[in-house]
Parts: C-alpha cells; sequence; structure tokens
C-alpha cells in the first residue's frame, strides 16, 4: 500500500453537495486537505431536475454535479488536493493523534483531522424476484433507464419526495404510472403529491406492501399485499421502478465511530462533533434529522468552522 509522506490538516471524504461546500471553505481559510471521492454530485446526480437547489430554479442532476466539481477545482489550488475515483475502504487511527485514510486503490493518507461526507445508497428491494429481475425490467434508476420503458404501463415502489419525482418523470413517456405505498400516509412534500394526483395516467394504492416480482426474461408483474386485509393482488406492469430509502455509506467507519441503530453517524447537531475527537460527519450519512442537498452543504461548512477552531485552537 502506497502512502503520502506528509500529513494534510484534514481529509474529506465524499464528492456530494456536502464534501464540495467543505472543500471549497477548506481551501479558503488555507487547510491543507486531501479530498477523497468516487464521483461529484452525491445521489443527485441521477435527478433529471432539482427544483431546491437554492439560487436555481432548476438544474439537472449532471449538470450540478459539474458545477460543483468545478467550483471546487476553481478554488482548490496547492491547498485542496483532489483525488477524484478514490473510494475509501478504512478509516484508521494513526500515531500522535492522527488519522490513516485508506482507500480501495491501496493508497493511504494521513491527516489530523477527518470529515465523513459519504452520502448515503439506494436501499433494494427484498423480496422473491426482486434479485433475479434485478435490471430486467425492476431498476432504481428512472432517469437511467426511464426512457427504456415509454409506452409501457409501470409501477413505482414508495412514498418519499424520490418515489413522486420518479413517478413524475416517467408520466412524460409511460402509458401509465402506478405508485404503491406501504401505508396510507406520504413522506412526499404534499405539494408534490398534490400534483401527481391531478394527472390522469397516474394512480396511488396505499397500504399496499410488495410481496413478488413475476416475469420471464423481463418484468411481466409484481404482487402485493393489502397491509390492512392481507389479500394478495396482482398487478400487469412492464416495469418496476424502486424508491425506498437510502442506506448510509459509512462501512469503513463502523468500528471507529458511534453509529445509530440504522448506521448512521451520530454527530452533535452544534457542530458535527462525531464520538471520535477530530472526526466530523456531515449530510446524508449522519443522522440529522432532516437529509437534503441544502442542508448537507450547510451541516458541512458548520462543521469545516469547527474544524478550523479545532486545528487553530
Amino acid at each position: 500500500m502506497s502512502s503520502e509522506s506528509h500529513t494534510y490538516d484534514l481529509a474529506i471524504l465524499g464528492g456530494g453537495p456536502a464534501g464540495v461546500a467543505a472543500g471549497v471553505y477548506a481551501s479558503r481559510k488555507r487547510l491543507k486537505t486531501v479530498f477523497l471521492t468516487e464521483s461529484f454530485g452525491g445521489q443527485s446526480v441521477v435527478s433529471s431536475g432539482i427544483e431546491n437547489w437554492i439560487g436555481t430554479i432548476n438544474i439537472p442532476g449532471e449538470e450540478l454535479a459539474k458545477q460543483l466539481k468545478e467550483h471546487l477545482l476553481h478554488y482548490a489550488g496547492d491547498i485542496v488536493d483532489v483525488k477524484e475515483g478514490e473510494r475509501v475502504a478504512r478509516v484508521e487511527k494513526g500515531g500522535d493523534g492522527t488519522f490513516i485514510v485508506k482507500t480501495e486503490s491501496g493508497k493511504a493518507f494521513s491527516t489530523k483531522t477527518v470529515l465523513i461526507t459519504t452520502g448515503s445508497r439506494r436501499r433494494k428491494l427484498e423480496i422473491p424476484g426482486a434479485a433475479e429481475f434485478d435490471n430486467k425490467g425492476l431498476t432504481y434508476c428512472a432517469t437511467c433507464d426511464g426512457p427504456l420503458f415509454s409506452g409501457k404501463d409501470v409501477v413505482v415502489v414508495g412514498g418519499g419526495n424520490a418515489a413522486f419525482e420518479t413517478a413524475a418523470q416517467l408520466l412524460a413517456y409511460c402509458s401509465s404510472v402506478t405508485l404503491l405505498n406501504r401505508t396510507d400516509q406520504f413522506r412526499a412534500d404534499p405539494v408534490t403529491v398534490e400534483k401527481l394526483q391531478k394527472n390522469p395516467k397516474f394512480k396511488i394504492i396505499t397500504n399496499a406492501i410488495p410481496a413478488e416480482i413475476k416475469g420471464d426474461k423481463f418484468v411481466t408483474g409484481i404482487v402485493y399485499e393489502n397491509a390492512l386485509t392481507k389479500e394478495k393482488t396482482e398487478l400487469t406492469v412492464g416495469g418496476i421502478f424502486v424508491e425506498i430509502g437510502l442506506i448510509p455509506t459509512v462501512e469503513f467507519v463502523k468500528d471507529l465511530v458511534a453509529l445509530d441503530k440504522w448506521n448512521h453517524v451520530i454527530t452533535d447537531p452544534r457542530n458535527q462533533k462525531t464520538s471520535v475527537p477530530g472526526v466530523w460527519a456531515a449530510g446524508d450519512c449522519t443522522d440529522g434529522l432532516y437529509h437534503q442537498n441544502n442542508i448537507a452543504a450547510g451541516d458541512a461548512v458548520k462543521a469545516l468552522e469547527d474544524i478550523y477552531y479545532f486545528l487553530h485552537k
């Protein structure tokens, strides 16, 4: 394993809004930083149009990712050492209060402080047929695969903003979109729900628990169980889009910092400190009550201010 010969002031892990916000501030505060990320943009990179990123009326996820990268590189100079294409494998305590960040490519970086902004990944549907038909009509990315289902009747599984946004996108080219929600309550914003309910091609089935995916070489249907009556119903569909939440990407620090029962990094909301002195976290990987791009960026800036104080006290 190759190792950097010097010790950085800070290692920022992750290239979404949180990581980039911290990176820009780190540059402005002249903190010698190593910035490690597989790619830029985070979860939003797959969105066809983000309408709540403050300062823009509507921006595609790929464009946001591009702008985040450009913003960071513009200020990085010789202060922020950007290492794109690197996936963190483990963070360990080093000597003299430092930390060692190891990547899957075999590199190791010594740093005085660490900011975890690695976000989360999509939760998979775990029912009979889900694994068998993954990418064969069952998909987790409407932006990536949606156009392939043009003219078909499709189902969206989920009840949050992501599920309704996926449904809205699919309504542009699918014959019909049916949303299955496990309860009779939605996690999505009411304005989003009301907007879609006006579309005659859109239908919501509540108290619907997915039970089985059916198909031959490709998805042909989904069976759901009514949460109240336990009655099972099969819908004939040409595609299934799953939006049932996210899993924090924190495996590389599971033995280092305290996690909650959902594996979010536990942080102090005043400053984003974790249970380990010298380690902070911000964004979707944390136990913050709300997870959004704007909040992630703000929490990362908050953490950066505290990291600067920590290094200069």
